[in-house]
């Protein structure tokens, strides 16, 4: 008896992918090298970021979290730190005594 189609789609296989973190296309996200050569890459305002051992990976990390916009992506000739405490303190509201 062969399966029926309900069996065959409980039986596939499915790759989740987690979405991007932006959705907006005129997002900038910066890519450069740091003090210690490393590349960076972060959003324009902290949103997002990471420390990668390539270009390729940098450029790669900041299409998929800018939904593929190349044009919006611009290479520092200077030296950039990740910052990653930007907007931490914008994104915690303080506790009333």
């Amino acid at each position: 008896m062969r399966p029926g189609p309900a069996s065959f789609r409980r039986n596939r296989k499915v790759k989740l992918v987690e979405p991007p973190s932006c959705s907006s296309p005129s997002t900038i996200v910066f890519i450069g090298r740091n003090h210690r050569g490393q590349w960076v890459a972060q959003e324009q305002n902290g949103l997002y970021g990471g420390l990668f051992v390539s270009r390729a990976q940098a450029i790669k990390y900041a299409l998929f979290e800018n939904g593929q916009h190349r044009e919006t992506i611009v290479e520092l000739p200077r030296e950039i730190e990740l910052d990653m405490g930007k907007r931490l303190d914008a994104a915690i509201p303080e506790r009333a005594a």
